[in-house]
Parts: structure tokens; C-alpha cells; sequence
């Protein structure tokens, strides 16, 4: 039983003492139970916490202040704390401005000031440089501009790092490898030629024969030199010191600057902390940014320059519009190649150093273009083919394309490479999809992307430049020719057999009756979010894809070649044959299960080598190249039936609907699209719902009707009621402000309705990026319900009772002031006309004065605190936990922890 002997402190064991008296602060009991203040508050300085780690109960002091502390402040102590607080925040604000002022002023216009004097090429502005800088002409523009600048010297610094690391890891090429000087081995012997098998580790010594004895200690063991005396083994040690010197420059170690980098913090790098060491961090970024600007804009431009003026090649570059971009790009192949010639010649006269340093040179520069090729070229010119190929789409021609593009180059271009990066997405994304279905082995002339061993950087690296010139030759091949079969083809076939079905309708008309911008709304947050956020169509699309390829397999007598003997197997041998290996102790003496094994093993070995990926043996048939041929063509053909589908259905279905439903033909073809196509998806989706639960019968189907009907009803209801109060509030506030007074503002339910679920949409991403409240609460509470499981009374009571209730007070009160209270007062009709359109926009204003002023005030009450317990304050005394709070509290406390 426990006794006031026995209370003892859970920190330090002691009891407790006239001076040093137990507290009980939190709900554990037991042994627990007590502790002395001082050992509570070493241990909150160590834990940084204010509750128990057990209980989590908060601890709880009283102020114990000066027996002469009056009961109010004097005023002269109020205003020293103010002039305090005032002189802090003016210190940091200060502070805080000449931080901002340094990176978001002096840095970007430095960067611009120089960029602009280097590429003026006159000697005029290197002199007035300075002057340059001060100049307070173009600021913002020069500002923007600098920020540009410095983001890109930024990137090309990041990548020089990691491409410096992936060189590390990856090892340099071969070609970089070659014509190093031989070292003599350890029996002194110079080999007769390099070879490129990795060194021995140096900790691995070299193996013994068995029967022969070890040397006696002070012996040198067999393959090494005798111990030389002191002059020789110093001219060794420097012999070998150079030697090391030499390979250390071969090797590609890293820098340490571990040890700089852990004292180097985000907030002291900025000036954030307070101190002033940022300003020798701006010098050195300025100074950076100058170096990256004369050695990757400056030097690769202008050789581009002399070498496009010294081809006469001036006036074609010039009429591209790009003029900068194409001769920068032109510079850095000629620099590319003579880094090449160099690099060649400094291997001829043995200069490794200078050889190693150019060839490291030239694998940047090379890297840099093939980026450039790989993420800018490629898609670019798949987005003005397919542009080319689908003019005929949308009636246009050739000359509207030139035009656009002279009125508008750089925008004509960013959309151009951007529908071309969409296009190369796609097709990425079938070839994975079609690596799921087909035989791996299949598809072994393209890349895969899951490949974990796959590193285009890598690649980038090792292979040489004709390699990547012949990928990009064939990959312009076959995105080209995709493209004529499944666009260029198909609208051909449609002119012809459909005319009046072209062109598609892409102008904006402003009379139409439902605006475009509401439509467009409409179709970025219900329609695309709903068909994209569908797992369904995947699986739709992977199950067709694995229909075709059986048709094909049986129809062709190419199963074998298409999916593998895996599907065969998988209905007669239960256990997994991918790996061919049998279970321990199990010996397979099946004579084509020993040639699979040995094919297997072939071809491990062949993929040690470099061949395809994931290979599986396959029954090859008789006639084989030309069912190959056949197949090709079944598989074009299916495309083409495929893309007219696509092109067309849709479309008409989506026609059909919008003009039934606005009463106009004229409608954007994007919308119209996107109509048809969830319509479609939604007719497929509830086709292949029906078709599974045919078996159950129609009394279950029955019941998932009505179950189904019953939860999207719910829904519905809850988005059209939690946008109503939000869509009336748009309209009495939003809506009068756009027009005069002497104007009568016009509704328009529709595009104010498409305006209410935006607007919601935001607020509900708004709040759950927020902090933690009850909305945010709901909120995750519903989303991780889900649809199936809908609380529709949890959602009314937690959720749309408060918001409405809300949202409508807002709304009914001041127009029950603007239209009941103030026509008694017997007020103008103008006037009533000006207060009901600005009692919203004042009643706004004044609930944020209110909402600042509390703020204000409360900051006060915390200063007031602080002024007194800096002057009185002399101590704290911990509070014991009273059980009679326990009922009084909101949150019920934990468990007391027993003994």
C-alpha cells in the first residue's frame, strides 16, 4: 500500500525534502506517481517537450513573481517594451530586406547587366560596365531577366555535379581508357598492351601455392624487390608518390567537402540566421554566374557565330527566328568536335593529363547535345508532323502555319514540342503496356523503361555518336510512319467516305449560347478528372491488347513467338516454370526441359554481352518470316480501324449531345470529344458491369441497381447543395461588382454554377493544405470513406449544416439589412440602389478590421506578459494534476498507469 514514506521521484529515486517537495503533475499513479520540480524541468530541457511521455498529460506552472510587482504596469514599461519590440522587428526587418534586396536584386541584375555587356560585342560596354550596374533604367524587366539567367547557370551547375557523379559510378568510356601509360607490375615487368579487365583490390593479397614455404621474417616473399637502402628507397618512394599522383588523377574520386558542407546550413547560406557571412555568398554566386555565362553561353556562341558568317549561312539562320539558340547549338558541335581532335592528338604526343581533360570535356558537351536532341529536337519535330499530318483535321493549310508562326515563333514552337512530348508519353506508355501482355523477348529492339539496370545517361556516355545518330534516324522512322498510319491515313479515309463529317469545329464564338469558359471549367474539373482518375480503362485497353495478340497468335500460327508457352503451362503445372529451375532435390531428367535450361543459360550468357532484356525461348513455326510479314500487316491494319474509331464515334456521339442540349452546331470539337468519349466510357463501363453480374441473375442485378442508385443519389445531391450557397454567394458579391450602378447586372446560372464548383474545389484543396481544424477533419473523414461507403447523415450534420448555415447567415443578413432596414429609414432609391451592391464589399472590410484589430489586440496581451515576467517574474512552480479536472476537461484523459 502506498504510503507517504514510500513516494519517491521517477527521475532521480530521492524522496522528497522540505526544499525539494514531490509534485504529482500528470495522471500516472504508482511509483511513477511523483517527481521534484528541478529533475521535471532537466528533463523537459532535454526531451524539448511540454507533456508526459506516458500519459501525455501537458504540464502546468504558475508564475511566482516579485512581492513589490504592482498591479498594473507603469506606462513608461509598457513603452520601453514597445520601443524594444519596435527596434527588434526594425532590426530584422532591416536585415530581412537587404537579404531579399541581395538575391532578388543584386544577383539577377548583375547576372542580366553582364550578360547583356558580354553579348553586345562592342568594347564600349565593357567600360561602361560599371555604370551599367547602377543604372536604374528597365529594372523589373532586367530583374526577371537576371532570374532567368541565374536559374540556368544554376541547372548547368547541378548537372555538371551529377553528370560528374555519373561518371564516378559508371566508370569513364573505353575510348577515354586507351593509350594510358603502362605501369610495371609487381614483378617490375612492362605489359605488352592495356587492358581493360578492372584492377585487383588492393586488400586482396595474391594466393599462395600451399606446398611452398613462407619466407623467413626479413625476406622479401616471391615477386618482390630486395629492401633497398636509404637513397634508393627514396628515390622509390618518390618514383612510387608520382605514380600515385598519376593514377590518383586516373581515378575519378570525389572532392570531400563533407566537412565544409556540415557546417553550411540552408539559413546561413541565405542570411537567414541573422549574421552577414551571405554577402561572401552573393560575391561568390555573382562570380559563378559570370564564369558559367562566358564559358557556356559566351565562348559557344560566338564560335558559332564566326562559323555561321564564315559558311554564309547568316541569312538562313536568321530567318528561323532562333537565331541565339541555333548558333549556340552549332558552337558547341564545332566545340565538340575539336574537343575530339585534341583529344586525339593529345593521346598521339602521350600528354595524359591534357588528354584525360579534353575527353572529360567532350563527354559534357556531348551529353549536353544529345539532351538537347533527346528532350528538344525529338518531340519538336513529332509535334510539326503530326501537325502536318492532321492540317486536312481542321482545314487549315501549310501558309496558316508559316503565318503563325512568324506572328508568334516562340509560342508556335513551346505548343508544338509540348503536343510532341504528349504523343512520345502515350506511345511510351502502350510499349509498357504491351511488354505486360507480350513474350519478354519480343519487343527486344526497343528500350525498356522499367529495366532497373536501364540509364540513358549512361548510355549517353559509353556509346558512341553514330550509335545515338542511328536510334534517332529510326525512332523519327517509327513515330513518323505511326503517325501517317493512324492519323494522315485514317482523315483521308474520312474526306472520302464521310465529307461533310470534316473539318472539326476549333473556333470560339462569343454569341454562342453556353459559354466556352463554363465548358471549359466543365471539362477540366468533372469530366477529365472522372474518366482519368478510372483504373478501369487500363485494364480495358490491356485485356483488348491480349485479345488481338491470342486472335493473332492462333490465326497466324505465332502463339508460341507472342505470349510463350507460360499460358500452356500455367493450366498443367501449378508451380512457377519462369525461372526453369526445379525445387531442391528434385532432378528433372526430361530431355527439352535440359534444352530449355541450356537455352536459358545461353542466353545469360548473351545478355551478359549486351543482348535483349528478359528473353524466353519460343517454338519458331515453318514460314516464319513471312508470318511475321502477315502479322505486321494484321497489326497495321487493326490500327487504322482502331484510330478511325477513335477519331469518329466520339465525336459524333458527342455532336449529337451537345447540340441537343444547347441547340447550336457550332461548339468547340474539344468539348464535343470530350462529351462523346465519357459518354462511350460510361456505356462500356456499365456494359462490362451488367455482363458480370448476368451470372448472379436478375434478382441480384436488381439489388445493385437500387444499391447503386442509392449511393450516387447521395452524391449528387451533396455536391449540387455544397455548391448552391457558395454559387448565391458568387452571384450577390461577385456578379454587381462588374457592372455600373446604373446598370442592371445579368446572371448567368450556368457559368456562375461552373465558377461555384471551381471556386469549391480550390477552398477544399486550400483547406486540406491547411492546418489542422474541424472542416479539415470532415474533409479527410469523407474522402476516406470513399463513395461506397457515403455517411450521408454524417456529411449533413458535420459537414453541410455548417457551411450552409454559414455561407447562407452571410448572405441573408446584410440583404435583410440593405432591403428591410434601410428603405424605413426613407433613404434615396439611388442610395438603396449603392448599398445594396456595397454592403457586401463593407461588411467584408469591416469583419477583417475586426478580425485584425483582435489580432492586434492579443499580440498585446502576449507583449504585456512578456513586458511583466521579464521585470517580476522570479520563478514557476509546477501545478499538481487535480482528478476533480478530470470531468471538467473537453478530452477525456488517458488511462491512469498502474504500478
Amino acid at each position: 500500500m502506498e504510503t507517504a514514506d514510500e513516494d519517491i521521484c521517477r527521475v532521480c529515486r530521492s524522496e522528497g525534502t522540505p526544499d525539494k517537495p514531490l509534485y504529482h503533475p500528470c495522471v500516472c499513479t504508482g511509483s511513477i506517481k511523483f517527481i521534484h520540480q528541478e529533475c521535471l524541468v532537466q528533463w523537459l530541457k532535454h526531451s524539448r517537450k511540454e507533456y508526459c511521455e506516458l500519459c501525455k498529460h501537458r504540464f502546468a506552472f504558475t508564475p511566482i513573481y516579485s512581492p513589490d510587482m504592482p498591479p498594473r504596469l507603469p506606462i513608461q514599461d509598457i513603452c520601453a517594451g514597445l520601443l524594444t519590440s519596435v527596434g527588434t522587428a526594425i532590426r530584422y526587418w532591416f536585415h530581412y530586406t537587404l537579404v531579399a534586396f541581395a538575391w532578388l536584386g543584386v544577383v539577377p541584375l548583375t547576372a542580366c547587366r553582364i550578360y547583356k555587356c558580354l553579348f553586345t560585342g562592342s568594347v564600349s560596354s565593357l567600360l561602361t560596365l560599371p555604370l551599367d550596374m547602377l543604372s536604374t533604367e528597365n529594372l523589373l524587366a532586367d530583374c526577371l531577366q537576371g532570374c532567368f539567367v541565374v536559374t540556368c547557370s544554376l541547372c548547368a551547375f547541378i548537372s555538371l555535379v551529377w553528370l560528374r557523379e555519373q561518371i564516378v559510378h559508371g566508370g569513364p568510356p573505353l575510348w577515354l581508357e586507351h593509350h594510358q601509360q603502362p605501369q610495371p607490375n609487381a614483378a617490375g615487368q612492362q605489359p605488352n598492351e592495356v587492358t581493360h579487365a578492372p584492377p585487383p583490390a588492393p586488400a586482396a593479397p595474391p594466393a599462395h601455392n600451399e606446398a611452398e614455404p613462407e619466407p623467413p621474417d626479413g625476406l622479401p616473399e616471391q615477386g618482390e624487390e630486395p629492401e633497398l637502402d636509404n637513397e634508393e628507397e627514396g628515390a622509390a618512394a618518390e618514383d612510387a608518390d608520382a605514380n600515385n599522383g598519376a593514377q590518383d588523377d586516373m581515378n575519378w574520386n570525389a572532392l570531400e567537402w563533407d566537412r565544409a558542407a556540415e557546417e553550411l546550413t540552408w539559413e546561413r547560406m541565405l542570411g537567414l540566421d541573422g549574421s552577414l557571412v551571405f554577402l561572401e555568398h552573393v560575391f561568390w554566386v555573382v562570380s559563378l554566374n559570370t564564369l558559367f555565362i562566358l564559358v557556356f553561353a559566351f565562348c559557344p556562341y560566338h564560335i558559332g557565330h564566326f562559323s555561321v558568317v564564315g559558311l554564309g549561312f547568316e541569312e538562313y539562320v536568321q530567318a528561323s527566328h532562333f537565331e541565339g539558340l541555333i548558333t549556340t547549338i552549332v558552337g558547341y558541335i564545332l566545340l565538340a568536335m575539336t574537343l575530339i581532335l585534341c583529344h586525339g592528338f593529345a593521346a598521339l604526343v602521350r600528354f595524359q593529363r591534357s588528354r584525360r581533360l579534353l575527353g572529360v570535356c567532350y563527354i559534357v558537351v556531348k551529353v549536353s547535345l544529345l539532351v538537347v536532341v533527346e528532350i528538344g529536337v525529338f518531340p519538336l519535330i513529332c509535334g510539326w508532323w503530326l501537325d502536318i499530318c492532321s492540317l486536312e483535321m481542321f482545314d487549315a493549310s501549310l501558309k496558316d502555319r508559316e503565318l503563325s508562326f512568324k506572328s508568334a515563333p516562340g509560342t508556335t514552337m513551346f505548343l508544338h514540342w509540348l503536343v510532341g512530348m504528349v504523343y512520345v508519353f502515350y506511345f511510351a506508355s502502350f510499349i509498357l503496356l504491351l511488354r505486360e501482355v507480350l513474350r519478354p523477348g519480343v519487343l527486344w529492339f526497343l528500350r525498356n523503361l522499367n529495366d532497373p539496370d536501364f540509364n540513358p545517361v549512361q548510355e549517353m556516355i559509353h556509346l558512341p555518336i553514330y550509335r545515338h545518330i542511328r536510334r534517332f534516324i529510326l525512332s523519327v522512322v517509327v513515330f513518323g510512319s505511326i503517325v501517317l498510319l493512324m492519323l494522315w491515313l485514317p482523315i483521308r479515309m474520312i474526306k472520302v467516305f464521310l465529307p461533310a463529317f470534316l473539318p472539326y469545329n476549333v473556333l470560339l464564338y462569343s454569341d454562342a449560347p453556353v459559354s466556352e469558359l463554363s465548358l471549359e471549367l466543365l471539362l477540366l474539373q468533372v469530366v477529365l478528372p472522372a474518366l482519368l482518375e478510372q483504373g478501369h480503362t487500363r485494364q480495358w485497353l490491356k485485356g483488348l491488347v491480349r485479345t488481338w495478340t491470342v486472335s493473332a497468335g492462333y490465326l497466324l500460327d505465332l502463339h508460341s513467338y507472342l505470349l510463350g508457352e507460360q499460358e500452356d503451362n500455367e493450366a498443367n503445372q501449378p508451380v512457377n516454370n519462369n525461372n526453369n529451375n526445379p525445387a531442391p532435390g528434385h532432378h528433372n531428367n526430361n530431355p527439352a526441359h535440359v534444352v530449355g535450361e541450356g537455352l536459358h543459360a545461353a542466353h545469360q550468357a548473351i545478355l551478359q554481352q549486351g543482348g535483349p532484356i528478359g528473353f524466353q525461348p519460343y517454338q519458331r513455326p515453318l514460314r516464319f518470316p513471312f508470318r511475321i510479314v502477315l502479322l505486321i500487316g494484321f497489326m497495321c491494319v487493326t490500327l487504322l480501324v482502331a484510330s478511325l474509331v477513335c477519331l469518329t464515334l466520339p465525336v459524333f456521339a458527342g455532336r449529337w449531345l451537345m447540340s441537343f442540349w444547347t441547340g447550336s452546331s457550332k461548339i468547340h470539337e474539344l468539348y464535343t470529344a470530350a462529351c462523346g468519349l465519357y459518354v462511350c466510357w460510361l456505356s462500356i463501363r456499365g456494359a462490362t458491369v451488367l455482363l458480370a453480374w448476368m451470372p448472379q441473375g436478375r434478382t441480384i442485378i436488381m439489388i445493385k441497381v437500387q444499391e447503386w442508385t442509392l449511393m450516387v443519389r447521395p452524391t449528387l445531391f451533396m455536391k449540387v447543395s455544397g455548391w448552391i450557397p457558395l454559387l448565391a454567394l458568387l452571384l450577390v458579391i461577385v456578379a454587381p461588382l462588374r457592372v455600373p450602378l446604373d446598370q442592371t447586372p445579368l446572371f448567368y446560372p450556368w457559368q456562375d454554377w461552373a465558377l461555384g464548383v471551381l471556386h469549391a474545389k480550390i477552398i477544399a484543396a486550400i483547406t486540406l493544405m491547411g492546418p489542422q481544424w474541424w472542416l479539415k477533419s470532415v474533409i479527410e473523414q469523407v474522402y476516406a470513406n470513399g463513395i461506397r461507403n457515403i455517411d450521408l447523415h454524417f456529411i449533413i450534420r458535420k459537414l453541410a449544416a455548417p457551411v450552409i448555415s454559414v455561407l447562407l447567415l452571410s448572405l441573408c443578413v446584410p440583404y435583410v439589412i440593405a432591403a428591410g432596414v434601410v428603405p424605413t429609414v426613407g433613404v434615396t432609391p439611388e442610395m438603396q440602389i449603392l448599398i445594396q451592391r456595397r454592403i457586401y464589399p463593407f461588411l467584408l472590410m469591416v469583419v477583417s478590421i475586426i478580425g485584425i484589430l483582435s489580432f492586434q489586440i492579443r499580440q498585446f496581451k502576449r507583449l504585456y506578459e512578456h513586458i511583466k515576467n521579464d521585470k517580476y517574474l522570479v520563478g514557476q512552480r509546477l501545478v499538481n494534476y487535480e482528478r476533480k479536472a478530470r470531468g471538467a476537461s473537453s478530452v477525456p484523459p488517458p488511462n491512469p498507469i498502474p504500478e
